[in-house]
């Protein structure tokens, strides 16, 4: 296990073994979501594939349970998926919380994985990366970071593209929409002001996009 902080906020990312596309189709991407939702609380009772085997009422009904119990081992500030890699900033709220959650994440979403394409074996390249978060200067510049990436890496063409992006937390802060994230610490920066948070990230996607061009062009160079 990694030794990260309780009440810290971490930059979390992963890349699947070979750089292969895991992250591509919706449903997929909803099966993320769903099991990020799921896990971010403590003492989840069942596993994620039994939970979702459950009808629809009785689903809402543990969930609720969840969030009224107000007993998470992770909040999400922000987080995107791309086609072979993901990003989360989390804040661990109790011992090992973002550990836990990111095992219990990663190996769900592989025995999904592998069950629905004829698989063995891992998907990541092993454990998470992890860089914590020691300034709100840091926590800014790396939530904008982390949002732009669908932009940067040319999956989506335009920046207003960025704001319908479906596996990203992007939409949550420029429409202040109810989701996975814990959004006050972030807009606490920006004065609880969504618009100017779009402006923050949106004002660099240009700069970010070519840094991102550059690095490609000297890596196919070495």
């Amino acid at each position: 296990m990694i030794p990260l902080v309780k009440d810290q906020v971490y930059h979390l990312f992963n890349r699947s073994i070979n750089r292969e596309p895991v992250f591509t189709h919706k449903r997929n991407c909803s099966r993320v979501l769903t099991s990020m939702s799921f896990y971010r609380f403590e003492k989840t009772p069942v596993r994620l594939s039994y939970f979702l085997s459950w009808g629809q009422n009785k689903r809402n009904k543990l969930i609720d349970k969840l969030i009224s119990g107000n007993k998470r081992k992770v909040d999400i500030i922000a987080y995107c998926l791309m086609p072979n890699h993901y990003h989360f900033l989390l804040k661990q709220l109790n011992k090992d919380g973002i550990n836990r959650f990111l095992s219990l994440f990663q190996n769900s979403y592989t025995r999904y994985f592998n069950t629905k394409h004829r698989r063995v074996g891992p998907i990541f390249q092993g454990i998470f990366k992890a860089v914590r978060v020691e300034t709100d200067e840091q926590l800014m510049h790396l939530s904008r970071y982390i949002h732009l990436n669908p932009y940067s890496s040319h999956i989506v063409n335009s920046v207003r593209e960025l704001k319908i992006y479906p596996w990203s937390s992007l939409r949550e802060y420029i429409d202040k929409t109810n989701g996975l994230c814990q959004k006050e610490l972030l807009f606490s920066l920006f004065n609880n002001n969504p618009k100017r948070y779009q402006k923050f990230v949106y004002n660099q996607a240009d700069y970010q996009r070519h840094l991102e061009e550059i690095k490609h062009l000297t890596w196919e160079k070495t």
